[in-house]
This record gives structure tokens, C-alpha cells and sequence, in this order.
């Protein structure tokens, strides 16, 4: 049993500042039920420290659930108590507490995708610091292109009659050049 990157990328949450994974989203992934995986993870509580996993507030809950779909009309389908969310570290540590095949490999993809996240967060802020760079260096060249394009507007204005002319002026009267 395989799961994709990409479907445990959309699952990743930023809750508290930490990309984390829902305990119900974790249980459907390994194949087990919400309430087997919390089971465990109560039989283990000193593995699984609050940096490692926490259970959401009221607020945070509603918050969360309003970027869900409708939940079902059906008796049961709500929760009976607050979610729980484990961190990166909290997800590694559940390799340890479920012993089965799908779940070593389902730990596995999600790995993949904190790893994925990390490389794409380090790129933007790459991408962030060149853009940074670039308009300080316009900043320096400002001037010099304000000179620039006033010399190429002059130089493109027509000539006003006060500009003083080149070249031989004829005076009619007499017929004499000055």
C-alpha cells in the first residue's frame, strides 16, 4: 500500500506555526481506524512528547473543519472528541508504535513530502533573496537611468523658436550672409 506525495501534501496542515498531519487523515492513510491509532499512541504517551503531537482547541478545530466539505448529515459522523495532530517528529515516531508493513511504507511517502516541502520553502526564500538583490541594484542605477531617458526626451523635443539655430542666417534686404 502506497500513497502518493502529492496526497499527503494537501493533508499537511500549518496549525501553531507546524505543518502537521490530522490523527483521521493519518488512520485512513494507514488503514485503520481514528480511534485504533489514538489507542496506540495513548498506550505510548512518553513517545510522543507535545512537540511530537498536541490536540487541537475548539477554535482550531472549527477553523480547520471549515476548509473541509460539508460533513455528513448521518449519526456518528462527527467527532466525538478533538483531533489530534502530529508534527514531522510525532509522524516518525509512529513507525514505532504501528508495527504493520503499510504503515513503515506509508511513513515512507510522508517523509517524502515534508522533505519535498522543506526543498520548495528553501528555494522560495532563495528566490526571495535574488529578487531582494535585484531591486537593490536597480535602487543604484535609478539615477542613471532618469539621466538617461531626460536626454533621449530632449533630444526628441521639437526645437522651440528660441533655441538659437545653426548655420548662416541671410539677410534679405541686403542679400548679405552674416
Amino acid at each position: 500500500m502506497t500513497v502518493p506525495v502529492e496526497v499527503v501534501k494537501g493533508k499537511i496542515y500549518l496549525i501553531r506555526g507546524q505543518k502537521v498531519l490530522l490523527d483521521s487523515d493519518l488512520a485512513e492513510m494507514y488503514g485503520v481506524e481514528t480511534k485504533r491509532l489514538n489507542e496506540q499512541v495513548r498506550r505510548n504517551k512518553s513517545r510522543f512528547p507535545a512537540d511530537f503531537m498536541f490536540q487541537l482547541d475548539e477554535n482550531e478545530y472549527k477553523g480547520l473543519r471549515s476548509q473541509f466539505a460539508t460533513l455528513k448529515g448521518t449519526r456518528g459522523s462527527h467527532r466525538k472528541y478533538l483531533p489530534h495532530v502530529f508534527t514531522e517528529q510525532g509522524i516518525a515516531m509512529l513507525s514505532s508504535v504501528l508495527h504493520s508493513e503499510p504503515a513503515v511504507q506509508v511513513n515512507i511517502a510522508i517523509m517524502r513530502a515534508f522533505v519535498q516541502m522543506r526543498e520548495l520553502a528553501a528555494s522560495n526564500r532563495e528566490l526571495a533573496g535574488k529578487f531582494a538583490e535585484l531591486e537593490s541594484r536597480v535602487g543604484q542605477h535609478d539615477e542613471a537611468i532618469r539621466t538617461l531617458l531626460a536626454t533621449i526626451r530632449q533630444m526628441m523635443r521639437e526645437p522651440s523658436a528660441r533655441d538659437k539655430q545653426i548655420g548662416f542666417k541671410v539677410k534679405e534686404s541686403a542679400g548679405i550672409y552674416s
